[in-house]
């Protein structure tokens, strides 16, 4: 077969593939609408089949356009990959990463990591979804994302788990509580108060009933949700105490909320990069992957330094 196509017309293929608009496609390779679907009838007639299904109100991808954009994923990546060792075109790159993670992560850490890749990477997009510790894990799993930020995964003999970080649980409370007065709490007080507690179904929940197997006296919840963001809410509307990843927390600053660490026992969890082993990483996903290594390891250097550095 005569290729009768170019690399403008496989980037203007992907770039409807992914916005499903021919508008928007059109705006984000800066050519005229009638001029982008030439491309699209230039490339279908060069195939010979049809790649999209038009309407006047949407456009899909055939079954064989569906096969034909995973494949042509994989050969751009692979083009991208050797344009980057040779060319410093970094931060003229194009792509899409997609990543899995429970939302206390994306509220203290993600957040951070997004930032600085965007000023090095400013034209690749970032896809969150954001769920709890099974949804994330299972969408490694079935590969519907490039890799994930997890607590749990390290079991999985199919899924790579790369610790990034070990945080404790902690009480959640407002200012004004009693508890907050406290340097710490054991988790025998909280059934004093009312107790705002995660869902049977959440992983956070697995770990601490695992962790308070047959410990007498256990606070009992009042208010149970699955969410720690909802639990958090709950507690700043001053309806109880909760028990929340510490990273979950808003900064030693917020003027109402404040946490504190529970002992007898402690319990944490370790945070980490999980990614399926048979899985090669894009260029852009591979970048991402690598940043978040090394932002938290130079957060942990500075907490170190400041722990260290003098008074005075």
């Amino acid at each position: 077969m005569a290729i009768n196509f170019d690399l403008n017309d496989l980037l203007a293929f992907r770039a409807v593939a992914e916005l499903g608009s021919f508008r928007k496609a059109a705006e984000s390779v800066h050519i005229s609408q009638p001029a982008f679907s030439r491309r699209i009838d230039k490339l279908e007639s060069a195939l010979g089949t049809r790649l999209l299904e038009r309407t006047t109100r949407r456009v899909s991808l055939t079954a064989v356009g569906r096969d034909f954009d995973r494949q042509l994923r994989h050969i751009l990546d692979a083009l991208d990959t050797t344009l980057l060792g040779i060319r410093g075109v970094a931060a003229t790159r194009m792509g899409e990463v997609t990543i899995a993670s429970v939302p206390s992560a994306v509220n203290y850490f993600l957040s951070r990591v997004i930032a600085v890749y965007h000023e090095r990477y400013p034209k690749i997009r970032v896809k969150i979804i954001d769920g709890s510790a099974n949804d994330v894990l299972l969408a490694v799993a079935r590969g519907e994302v490039d890799f994930g930020l997890n607590f749990i995964g390290s079991q999985e003999a199919d899924v790579e788990f790369e610790p990034l970080l070990e945080e404790q649980f902690v009480a959640a409370c407002r200012r004004d509580h009693p508890l907050a007065k406290k340097k710490q709490v054991r988790w025998t007080e909280l059934a004093q108060y009312d107790y705002i507690s995660a869902g049977k179904t959440s992983g956070n929940r697995l770990l601490i009933d695992q962790a308070l197997a047959g410990l007498p006296g256990q606070p009992q919840s009042m208010y149970e949700t699955q969410h720690g963001t909802t639990m958090i809410g709950l507690v700043e509307a001053g309806l109880g105490v909760a028990v929340v990843p510490s990273m979950a927390m808003p900064g030693s600053d917020h003027p109402l909320l404040m946490s504190v660490p529970l002992i007898d026992p402690v319990i944490k969890r370790k945070m980490g990069l999980i990614r399926r082993r048979s899985t090669v990483l894009s260029p852009a996903a591979q970048q991402f992957y690598a940043l978040c290594a090394e932002l938290q390891v130079k957060t942990k250097t500075q907490r170190t330094t400041t722990r260290r550095k003098p008074a005075g």
